[in-house]
């Protein structure tokens, strides 16, 4: 990577009429307003299509796209939708309401797909490759069961027994190439976003979530790459012990790989994945990278993580099968959370960047590896990531005791970088934060839209460890995007080196 700088945007969080973000119109001005604002990373969070908790950490296929991101308009455009339909699916709240989407889309969809042309010849070749064929088999199942748990649905099916997987396809064919219609569309419109980003001069930072649901595509069909009993039930659970996000851990419920079975065949379901994530983004992120290192795993049916046990990876081998398929230098760690000297001597050996976060920097501690006089150029850069409170909401809710900490340590490193800076008020201090992030060592430097817009809490995207209708439900308003911001974003890239 060369020095650059961009913004953290989550599609759900795009403005528009509809309800939710999507690939459509507000996703093309966005990536102009980057391009005025001389930013070079548009940092995305995963595109899958959520489930319960609508966290896109958490879906039914980690290689789908969220059926919500197909843009209404590009529906209309298409011929597939009506301008009255499209008007029934507007949306007018500030947030996201999930359950009202959920109502209106799928019947939008469902229409758009009895008037398309099936004959049309990249959708032939596309049901031929069989390429969304396995997702399509599993949501179809899933509808025709009353929306269960595949290890829920009838002997048959769960254990994927070939009688019975051939009957009902032949029983729900249409079914199945509704939900494979449906993928194609969202693909074929991301990959005409990707393409007029990357014309902008905007490379696409994807993240990959390091595990997978237990009631998803991944686990039904390959069942036996995780720790679970011939029920299905997970003998094991993933979570992390208590850390600062949460006193008793964060149990997550994702059943834990079985790195044994993995590589007996060669770490290809690993290799399949991310040479994937590389096909549809620049750049991806691996979420939870210490995991590759030691895992924290649970048993099953605890209340808490509080106890729990780490267990090893084989990752020098992982990582030497994988890194003669993909190409390493567009794949960064998340090396957040519980890192030891595991995790930073595999971070050494595979040479990804790590992360570097400002929130986590001005604790009193010299010796602070997020400091910005700290940091390496080998590292990303943030104010905080989606699972942090914005910079502001930080600073407002922050102690006396934090609060000095802070306005100390930033005015220290201000000295030490040789920059100019206001810690007197909350606003100067957040803007004094940006402006030691952009002025780091770290190659690239990322900054969530709340930050550049200097939002408070209320405009959080995550709270770890809580299910809250708040959470992945966070929208901005047209009124943003100003000329004015993208202004003083590109002034700070410039006098930074970073444009």
């Amino acid at each position: 990577m060369q020095r650059q700088s961009g913004v953290l945007m989550p599609i759900f969080s795009l403005p528009n009429d509809y309800g939710i973000g999507s690939f459509g119109k507000e996703s093309y001005k966005f990536v102009d307003f980057l391009a005025d604002a001389g930013q070079k990373i548009w940092q995305i969070l995963p595109l899958v299509q959520t489930g319960y908790g609508n966290s896109p950490y958490s879906s039914v296929s980690s290689e789908s796209f969220n059926p919500y991101f197909i843009s209404v308009d590009y529906l209309k455009e298409l011929g597939l939708i009506t301008n009255s339909e499209a008007k029934f699916a507007v949306m007018k709240t500030d947030g996201i309401d999930y359950g009202n989407l959920y109502a209106v889309r799928y019947p939008l969809l469902r229409k758009a797909f009895a008037r398309f042309d099936k004959e049309d010849k990249s959708f032939k070749r596309c049901l031929k490759s069989k390429k969304f064929y396995d997702y399509a088999l599993f949501m179809s199942i899933k509808y025709a069961s009353g929306q269960k748990h595949f290890y829920e649905w009838e002997e048959g099916l769960r254990r994927r027994e070939e009688k019975s997987i051939k009957k009902f396809a032949k029983d729900y064919s249409e079914e199945i190439i509704f939900w494979q219609f449906v993928q194609f569309i969202a693909e074929k419109e991301w990959l005409l976003l990707k393409k007029y980003a990357n014309g902008k001069g905007i490379s696409i930072l994807g993240d990959m979530p390091y595990y997978v649901a237990l009631d998803s595509v991944d686990v039904w069909l390959n069942p036996n790459l995780f720790k679970l009993d011939e029920n299905f039930t997970p003998k094991k659970i993933a979570g992390v012990p208590p850390d600062y996000f949460s006193q008793t851990g964060q149990l997550w419920g994702n059943p834990v790989y079985d790195y044994v079975e993995h590589e007996k065949n060669g770490f290809s379901w690993w290799v399949n994945r991310i040479k994937k994530a590389l096909s549809v983004y620049d750049y991806v992120r691996i979420d939870h990278f210490r995991a590759f290192d030691r895992y924290y795993e649970v048993d099953y049916g605890r209340e808490n993580a509080i106890v729990g046990e780490w267990k090893d990876v084989p990752s020098e081998n992982l990582f030497n099968t994988l890194h003669s398929a993909v190409d390493k230098t567009r794949i960064i760690a998340e090396d957040l959370g519980i890192i030891d000297d595991g995790v930073r001597n595999l971070l050494e050996r595979v040479g990804y960047p790590g992360m570097k976060i400002l929130s986590f920097a001005f604790n009193g501690e010299e010796n602070n590896l997020y400091l910005p006089q700290n940091v390496c150029e080998n590292s990303i850069c943030y104010t905080g990531t989606h699972d942090n409170d914005t910079l502001l909401g930080l600073i407002k809710n922050a102690s006396e005791w934090d609060k000095k900490n802070l306005k100390d340590g930033v005015s220290k490193s201000l000295e030490l970088l040789g920059i100019e800076g206001c810690v007197e008020d909350d606003v100067s201090l957040a803007k004094s934060i940006i402006s030691l992030g952009f002025n780091c060592k770290s190659k690239t430097f990322i900054i969530p839209l709340q930050d550049v817009l200097f939002k408070d809490t209320d405009f959080r995207i995550n709270e770890p460890g809580t299910v809250k209708a708040q959470n992945w439900a966070v929208r901005f308003a047209k009124k943003d995007f100003k000329k004015q911001t993208a202004n003083q974003l590109k002034m700070l890239a410039i006098t930074s080196d970073r444009y």
